[in-house]
């Protein structure tokens, strides 16, 4: 079969610009071959090469003296002391989600455990946050069913806990869902594997599943804006099987016990020809593939969809040579394929061979580090508008109004779709906080949130970011552990407009300012541009996963309000309504600024709760839907009623940031209140938790009533 004619049509629908296609003609000083045109396309596409965010991205904090592997890895790497770390990485697969969104979730949640397994970790935990249109949007239901059905259908049968996460709706995401996936594992932190090649003449060994069509220029598709011609896309969407992968995982664990790694990578976007290129710069070497080696399970593949092919459950390996007989027995016992396809080279070369011909002869450091870079133009975002004047409503039915939008009602319906218990470490599952699991064999437990809150980021880029990395910082406080770093999963529309791209900074800047902050650097991540369908770009959503450290169970703070229990806030309430859920789902209204987050007060107030985990029975952080949401579902988890003695509506729903929401044994109170005095953190009684009511002000409703319609209202409008 012989090449087309490199047209420029053919350019464009490579993701090249004009300018990027002069740089490659100049890089070799003549055309490329057609499957070379398709490598520069995947190594330099925006999901690759990050090339209008490196800049930014190179401004986050990532360093400290917990963290043992920062970005650039295929994940970060924190230790958690003796001996042990927690690898973790969240990233995103919203674009074949949107396509297809079964298998656009199931490989997403496969890519990530993956990148976890890499680097020698057995994967303990996974998360997800989902952003999908309006719920009356002709797709929403079937992207909805489809994303939940994927993630379970590929994390209960590897064998993973899904134990927290995250699930919004906005008509911004109407013509682009957000599938953002979360893993965690443990390893030995003198037994981690890294990617860079070492050794010349050293063998390149393909291992895993065989390669298919499936995929072929997904990353491509990934870095581009969505039209019409979106189901001529569907092709590019991988296949995923969850068997396969948790052979591949313990053929993979056990071949690093046997010595024979020198380095391996996930076959993630891009297949063979990113995993080849990675690990030949990091390690400042040439690759050389024989095609004609890698397994297929399609006949008379090309060179370019070998190359490009994203097939699941596929690595690459350097093996030592002396250990090829030992790693082979390991694969062909777990029923994998083991194919020595290549080997590592002295030259600057990338040379690919397919039926005795060479069909890429490239210079490799200029595929990976030294891909295009873009300081693309941006503006800073427009300072919001001041609230207009909020019109009364009724406690209550401020109450009802939120509990019954899916926004924030109960989301068993997702959860319960997804195995939280499998491993038998789960300590407390999706729906109360934090997710939380022990770590194997210890007194210790690792807890894990997802947080961000798009509108907040949209009226206000930087105290967007920084708030949605104080809000991880609470979630993990509010259970006793202390923060130890988080991963980023940056989803913003079309950089080449400034507007977006002034979001991006934005939001980067709030970021790296909350991390330094919170001492919660940023050791993973990925970036997501050109969510967008014919022009209209989501929400910013920049997603941030954070993982705590529970040092022992006496420190754990995952109780249940029990009768009689106090009421207690920390931190101030002022009342802040500007972007609140209450005017978003009660009145239909997206105004004024986001609150402001004292950095300060966060770390202040979210030590002060961690450090008198001995007196609180129960805990949550205080965010979307204020106190009175928050005290709404501590009550209906413990299925006991509450009264707050105020009926204000800042009060009740004012958003304001380094908030805590506890339940004190009144014997406690005293103790709690004169130490919170001692450390000049503001503590308030504001009720009582009881009865069988939920009570605001004057305001009173049965808790049996609310908590239908809580447990209700998401199955009714989305199911």
């Amino acid at each position: 079969m012989s090449d087309p004619q490199i047209t420029d049509d053919i350019i464009a629908a490579h993701g090249l610009t004009p300018d990027e296609y002069a740089e490659v003609i100049r890089i070799l000083n003549r055309e490329p071959s057609f499957t070379e045109l398709g490598i520069f396309s995947a190594m330099w596409n925006e999901h690759c090469s990050y090339k209008s965010s490196k800049k930014w991205l190179r401004t986050l904090p990532t360093d400290g003296p917990q963290v043992i592997c920062g970005p650039g890895e295929n994940a970060g790497i924190v230790d958690i002391g003796d001996g042990q770390a927690v690898v973790f990485k969240m990233e995103s697969h919203n674009h074949p989600s949107y396509i297809e969104p079964y298998q656009g979730a199931a490989t997403g949640v496969g890519g990530i455990l993956r990148d976890v397994f890499t680097m020698g970790a057995r994967p303990i935990a996974a998360m997800n946050s989902l952003s999908f249109g309006e719920v009356s949007h002709p797709k929403t239901k079937r992207l909805v069913a489809g994303v939940v059905e994927g993630v379970g259908g590929y994390g209960n049968p590897f064998g993973v806990p899904t134990i927290g996460g995250e699930v919004r709706f906005h008509s911004a995401y109407n013509g682009n869902c957000l599938v953002n996936a979360f893993a965690a594992g443990l390893a030995d932190a003198d037994k981690i594997f890294y990617s860079a090649a070492s050794g010349i003449g050293m063998p390149v060994v393909y291992l895993g599943a065989k390669t298919g069509r499936d995929g072929v220029g997904g990353a491509t598709m990934a870095s581009a804006e969505f039209d019409d011609t979106i189901e001529e896309k569907r092709p590019t969407v991988q296949v995923g099987d969850p068997f396969t992968e948790k052979r591949l995982l313990e053929a993979t664990l056990e071949l690093m016990a046997s010595g024979a790694v020198i380095s391996i990578q996930d076959m993630g976007a891009a297949g063979l020809t990113c995993s080849a290129v990675e690990m030949g710069d990091k390690g400042e070497l040439g690759i050389k593939l024989n095609l004609n080696l890698v397994p297929v399970r399609e006949e008379a593949m090309t060179a370019y969809e070998m190359m490009l092919s994203e097939s699941q459950e596929r690595m690459l390996m350097v093996l030592k040579p002396e250990k090829e007989a030992e790693a082979k027995a390991i694969f062909d016992k777990w029923d994998l394929d083991f194919a020595i396809v290549g080997e590592t080279i002295a030259e600057d070369r990338f040379l690919i061979i397919h039926n005795d011909q060479i069909m890429a002869d490239l210079p490799l450091s200029k595929l990976g580090s030294s891909a295009p870079e873009y300081d693309r133009p941006w503006v800073e975002t427009p300072a919001a508008t001041a609230l207009h004047e909020v019109p009364e409503i009724s406690a209550l039915d401020g109450l009802v109004k939120l509990i019954s939008s899916p926004n924030y009602a109960r989301k068993h319906w997702v959860w319960e779709q997804y195995d939280s218990q499998v491993m038998a470490d789960t300590v407390q599952a999706p729906g109360l906080g934090a997710g939380i699991v022990r770590v194997h064999g210890t007194d210790k437990m690792l807890a894990f949130t997802s947080d961000v809150t798009p509108r907040y980021v949209k009226a206000n880029p930087i105290e967007g970011g920084k708030q949605a990395v104080a809000e991880a910082y609470r979630n993990l406080c509010a259970v006793g552990a202390t923060p130890l770093a988080t991963t980023d999963n940056l989803n913003f529309g079309n950089p080449e407009k400034p507007e977006i791209m002034g979001q991006f900074v934005g939001a980067i800047k709030g970021i790296g300012e909350a991390c330094l902050a919170l001492d919660t650097p940023i050791v993973s991540g990925n970036v997501s541009l050109y969510n967008e369908t014919d022009g209209q770009g989501i929400l910013p959503t920049p997603t941030i996963g954070a993982v705590g450290l529970i040092s022992n169970a006496n420190a754990l703070i995952a109780g249940l309000p029990i009768d009689g229990d106090v009421v207690v806030v920390v931190g101030k309430t002022k009342g802040h309504l500007g972007q609140s859920a209450l005017l978003a789902e009660a009145m239909g209204r997206e105004d004024g600024d986001a609150p402001s987050v004292d950095l300060e007060t966060e770390r202040q107030n979210g030590t002060f709760v961690r450090d008198n985990g001995d007196l609180i029975t129960a805990a949550t952080d205080l965010s979307d839907g204020g106190l009175a949401l928050a005290a709404f579902e501590m009550a209906d988890a413990a299925n006991i009623g509450v009264t707050l003695e105020t009926g204000d509506t800042g009060q009740l729903f004012g958003e304001d940031q380094a908030r805590y929401l506890l339940a004190i044994n009144p014997e406690n109170l005293a103790t709690f209140l004169s130490r919170g005095q001692s450390a000049e953190v503001p503590v308030m009684q504001v009720g009582t938790f009881g009865g069988s009511d939920i009570t605001f002000g004057a305001e009173t409703s049965s808790l049996e009533r609310l908590s239908q319609i809580y447990r209700s209202s998401f199955a009714e409008k989305v199911a």
